[in-house]
């Protein structure tokens, strides 16, 4: 058969990388690539922009006029640091603002992203849904502190994630949700802390791609979210 996918965050690295996989799928005949910067258009890739502004999210996701059912989404967007804004070391160093400003860019946004492509992804067709997350998010595994707002952030979208699955469930029981955490890439994203990654622990763009299709390629609906990470293994809530 032939699948649609959808690419959201795809101006990022990884992002990239997985769109680069998937071109060279036979069954993928159609990719949707979402991004706040123009992308390139070829044969498969059909390149839109938006802002995230909700209405605009809806607006885009209702204009998509799929030619083959929707099998893969993957929610590439997240945010960890900028000139402004970097993880907090110690409790004094939260900032109001930056902590909102993370938590919209790390939980509104995927959840809006999510809400508004729902009605694609429910159909006959098993339809698998990565959402990028981290193992910093893991309530459980918090055995360091710091990094407050990443932490906080990633956190609740792993709750947004297990809660959609739950209603999920009963509504759409051919979609199956994974908050994926890739582990330390080489990206912009992580380039600053690279100086303290063990050998052999950071991984390039596209080795992460490989390890998340091998792992959605495992996955079937079960009416349950799974969080994992890029070696296959399931992290605790």
């Amino acid at each position: 058969m032939s699948y649609s996918a959808i690419v959201v965050g795809a101006s990022s690295a990884i992002a990239q990388a997985i769109i680069q996989a998937l071109l060279d799928r036979n069954d993928i005949c159609e990719i949707i690539t979402i991004s706040r910067k123009a992308q390139q258009t070829t044969a498969k890739v059909t390149p839109l922009t938006c802002d995230y502004q909700e209405h605009n999210i809806a607006a885009l996701c209702r204009s998509l006029d799929l030619r083959y059912p929707v099998s893969h989404v993957f929610i590439c967007n997240g945010v960890l640091h900028n000139e402004q804004k970097k993880p907090e070391k110690k409790i004094e160093d939260i900032d109001g603002a930056a902590l909102m400003d993370t938590l919209h860019s790390n939980t509104v946004v995927p959840t809006l992203w999510l809400k508004h492509l729902t009605p694609l992804i429910k159909s006959s067709t098993p339809s698998k849904v990565a959402i990028f997350s981290a193992r910093i998010g893991s309530i459980s595994d918090n055995n360091l502190g710091g990094w407050y707002s990443y932490r906080a952030s990633k956190a609740a979208l792993n709750m947004m994630i297990q809660t959609a699955s739950i209603e999920l469930a009963r509504r759409a029981k051919n979609v199956k949700l994974l908050a994926f955490h890739p582990g330390t890439t080489d990206t912009p994203l992580s380039k600053p802390f690279q100086s303290s990654v063990p050998e052999g622990k950071l991984f390039t763009p596209e080795f992460v791609a490989s390890q998340l299709l091998s792992l959605m390629a495992t996955m079937e609906p079960d009416g349950k979210a799974s969080y994992m990470d890029w070696n296959h293994k399931s992290i605790t809530w």
